[in-house]
């Protein structure tokens, strides 16, 4: 099996505990090259938990995690390789305010030896051009809106250019008239046929670029399918009620 065929993400069995309570239960989950997956549920449902997995922060305590053929539970050098190819992007910015919006897009390329200080800025600028920011590449985060702040830590992350996008409610955040600017940002990237998986509440966002939404309750994926299907056809009577509720 060639390196393009393997699929993206692989779970198998993965289980997480934070002390007594579990928040992963048995989580099967196959995602492929390309594939734009959109995972919601209720508060407390392991959806954050899920998807922290993928780069180990949050470790498992069963079970099995594969990121481009690697496997994410054999040992600290793994997972350095996996977090190389595998960006993020959190609810809060988590921007560093003493640094410019560009040294904060350079400064992981730098630390890690990808780049040098030219072609790190060079990078940089690119990606904040493809999210509709360049002219604020000097300022420091405290002079930006939060949208803008948050296109920026999209930027970052693509900065080290990964072959994999972890988005972790990305807009709750933001106040409601910045929350189109992200999502077109997040849109522009699904077309581009970057692998996502994003925990959100925002279904016109699912309906518009997602391949597969998953339903999570009670650590576990009680529901999935495309959107049509998800939307149209809710088969769980848990699933029917919280669509009922965010729509």
């Amino acid at each position: 099996m060639t390196q393009a065929q393997q699929p993206a993400v692989e779970m198998r069995g993965v289980t997480k505990f934070f002390g007594a309570f579990q928040a992963l239960k048995s989580i099967d989950l196959t995602v492929e090259q390309g594939e734009r997956i959109v995972v919601c549920g209720p508060s407390g449902s392991g959806k954050s938990t899920l998807i922290r997995t993928l780069n180990q922060l949050e470790e498992i305590q069963e079970g099995k995690i594969t990121v481009d053929g690697i496997e994410l539970t054999a040992g600290g050098e793994n997972v350095a390789k996996v977090r190389r190819d595998v960006g993020m992007v959190f609810q809060q910015f988590n921007l560093f305010p003493h640094l410019t919006v560009l040294q904060n897009c350079t400064l992981a390329p730098l630390k890690t030896g990808r780049a040098d200080k030219a072609t790190a800025e060079a990078t940089a600028r690119k990606y904040l051009e493809r999210v509709k920011i360049p002219e604020q590449a000097d300022k420091f985060p405290a002079q930006l809106s939060g949208g803008q702040q948050q296109r920026v830590a999209i930027a970052r992350a693509l900065c080290m250019e990964p072959r994999i996008m972890l988005f972790d409610e990305p807009t709750s955040a933001l106040d409601p008239e910045m929350v189109k600017e992200v999502l077109d940002t997040m849109i522009d990237l699904a077309r581009e046929g970057m692998t996502m998986l994003c925990v959100t509440h925002e279904m016109d966002f699912a309906r518009a670029v997602a391949d597969r939404v998953i339903f999570m309750e009670q650590g576990a994926i009680i529901e999935e399918g495309p959107p049509a299907e998800f939307f149209g056809n809710p088969k769980s009577e848990r699933l029917r009620n919280f669509l009922g509720q965010i729509s």
